[in-house]
């Protein structure tokens, strides 16, 4: 009778909390772990990932940018509707939580060429005399701070809303997600990239149409407007989005406790696996109505930034997230069920520098949001995310799906014969909006293109072979200038580690890497196009430089490797900054005028490699 009594009050237990196995819920069972020394962590690239910056923040020349000079930019979302990428990201004009704050909206046909952004919720006067429960300040002059984990709704009839949020910060420390927000607005972005009236959807406690500046939703007149607004309410998956901002006690959020930025996806099974920060990890079986209780996925490593997760076009799935303590770097883990994944892949590792300090502007690329479920499939099958670099620049990445890490035959690029856009499909790009990675015709031929001209970032193309111990690298160049901008040039192992470097300096020299030296190898001019050849392998150290069949240096790995699998053509040095010992906040702006520098210019026409 004991043992009978003790299996009920388990049983009762398990019900109550919702307990799952580890191979239940979401885990890695993966052996490849980050390492947030180096801000790629030592991963292994995803082939072919694109990674685009939409928004370069710059306040000494707005209309370079967003047209308000604002340098705090972050949580972009991304929905692909009417054959069109749309990209919402909220802004504040210094840092995080500090009002004014705004959201803006910026469009591509194709994810890679975006356009101008423009203000989708404007900024919001928070009525004089407001306070809040628990804080002694009182509003005055005061303008409300946007803050969404939703951003957009694809209606059965292919209506596209999208959402914001007007919260209230009285001070530096007070949250715009605390529940005690003025509430949430929603508009309808049409097919002709036109707006709808604005309206609020959702109240905090407080406030109504009596004392708020845009009318309820069921004031519209569009009667299938309303439909879908109701429609958004009825459904607990997007509810669930809404659980920070809305009132602490609002029935329409499932599960109310103190989880933030969720997303969702579906099982075979319809089972709905949901992802918070933290990866907290939860199942519902009655499509997000009820929850097993959320706990820390088994083998995830994530902080306080968003963890992304979906089912990708082949049946599989991805997360996308930052596998760290730290913001860095963005990395990508698939699954063959949904639940358990296996490998760890570097999507994105670099870190520009900051240009403008603020509160609480981590560095890194982080608050990753890819397109949930009905909000859209782009045509090209890959996996789309966006993402803010520093809390500064918004930037987004395309994935190829299948995800893959390892070139299965030998490279044979001859970009002058290659199907047009379909020229960089193998090829990994870091493509700042001053520091443009593409392909273009240059003397009648089609290259590939590295064009900088910002002083603070580079432009970075890479493309990975099998893994050889023994390789033959060959590619031309021609660089546009010789006294100015520099193209390094890396053959890497898997974990991004160079073993040898060539760079075409601003001096007009091509040099080696020659330990902590830069041993230099022949001069080069502008205009002219080199055929040049690594010989290299791995048992000991040895390479070989030849230009245009002449050999013109030699040298030793100045890394050791076991194998290598990349050549990397990069248009600025390495960078180690920040460090897991940088200090968290950066308080200070860098001098910069908020100009381009004059560009620098190089183009590759073919590159090959051979055993």
């Amino acid at each position: 009778m004991k043992n009978l009594r003790f299996v009920a009050i388990s049983l009762f237990i398990l019900g109550v909390t919702g307990l799952l196995s580890a191979q239940e819920q979401v885990h890695y069972t993966g052996k490849t772990l980050n390492n947030p020394d180096y801000h790629h962590g030592q991963l292994s690239p995803a082939m072919g990932v694109h990674n685009i910056q939409v928004l370069r923040a710059n306040r000494e020349f707005p209309e370079l940018a967003d047209g308000f000079g604002w340098t705090y930019n972050h949580a972009p979302m991304l929905v692909y509707w009417n054959n069109r990428f749309y990209l919402e990201y909220l802004s504040d004009s210094v840092g995080e939580h500090v009002p004014p704050g705004q959201t803006l909206l910026v469009t591509s046909p194709d994810g890679e060429n975006w356009g101008k952004p423009v203000v989708v919720f404007p900024k919001y006067k928070v009525p004089d005399g407001t306070t809040q429960p628990g804080e002694t300040e009182v509003a005055k002059n005061l303008y409300a701070v946007m803050h969404q984990r939703m951003g957009f709704y694809v209606s059965d009839d292919q209506r596209l809303l999208v959402f914001g949020y007007y919260g209230i910060c009285l001070n530096p420390h007070d949250g715009p997600n605390d529940g005690n927000g003025i509430g949430r607005v929603v508009r309808e972005i049409y097919k002709d990239g036109s707006f709808g009236p604005i309206y609020f959807i959702r109240y905090n406690h407080g406030w109504s149409e009596k004392n708020t500046d845009f009318p309820f939703y069921t004031r519209s007149k569009d009667k299938g407007f309303v439909k879908i607004c109701n429609q958004v309410l009825a459904d607990p998956l997007q509810m669930q989005q809404w659980n920070e901002e809305a009132d602490r006690d609002d029935p329409l959020v499932p599960l109310k406790d103190d989880y933030k930025a969720f997303c969702y996806y579906h099982l075979p099974n319809n089972q709905v696996v949901g992802l918070w920060k933290h990866a907290l990890t939860a199942i519902s079986a009655d499509g997000g109505k009820t929850w097993t209780r959320p706990q820390r996925a088994p083998g995830f490593v994530n902080s306080n930034a968003k963890i992304w997760g979906q089912r990708t076009s082949d049946g599989k799935y991805a997360t996308v997230y930052n596998p760290s303590d730290f913001r860095w770097p963005l990395a990508i883990s698939v699954s063959d069920d949904g639940l358990d994944y296996k490998n760890l892949l570097l999507v994105n590792g670099e870190i520009p520098t900051m240009r403008y300090g603020g509160s609480y502007k981590s560095y890194g690329p982080q608050y990753v949001r890819g397109i949930q479920e009905r909000n859209g499939q782009p045509a090209d099958g890959k996996l789309w995310v966006a993402y803010s670099e520093n809390k500064e620049d918004i930037w987004v990445s395309s994935i190829p799906v299948p995800v893959k890490s390892v070139a299965e035959t030998p490279v044979s690029d001859d970009f002058s014969v290659l199907p047009d856009k379909k020229e960089l499909e193998n090829w990994n790009i870091y493509s700042p909006v001053w520091a443009r990675v593409g392909v273009e015709l240059h003397n009648g031929q089609k290259c590939l293109s590295l064009n900088d001209k910002d002083e603070f970032d580079y432009a970075m193309a890479t493309r990975l072979f099998p893994p050889s111990e023994q390789v033959k690298v060959e590619f031309t160049v021609e660089a546009g200038q010789n006294d100015r901008g520099t193209l390094y040039v890396e053959l890497q192992n898997e974990k991004n580690t160079a073993a040898m470097r060539l760079v075409f300096d601003s001096d007009g020299a091509l040099k080696s890497k020659n330990g902590y030296r830069m041993k230099g190898l022949m001069k080069y001019q502008p205009g002219q196009k080199y055929t040049v050849r690594i010989e290299a392998q791995t048992s000991n150290r040895y390479f070989e430089v030849f230009v245009d069949d002449k050999k013109v240096g030699n040298g030793l790995f100045f890394a050791p490797v076991a194998s290598l699998q990349q050549i990397v053509f990069r248009t600025g040095e390495v960078r180690r900054y920040p460090n897991v010992d940088t200090p968290t906040d950066q308080d200070f702006d860098v001098k910069q005028d908020g100009k381009p520098l004059p560009e620098a210019c190089y183009w590759i026409g073919s590159v090959k490699t051979w055993n």
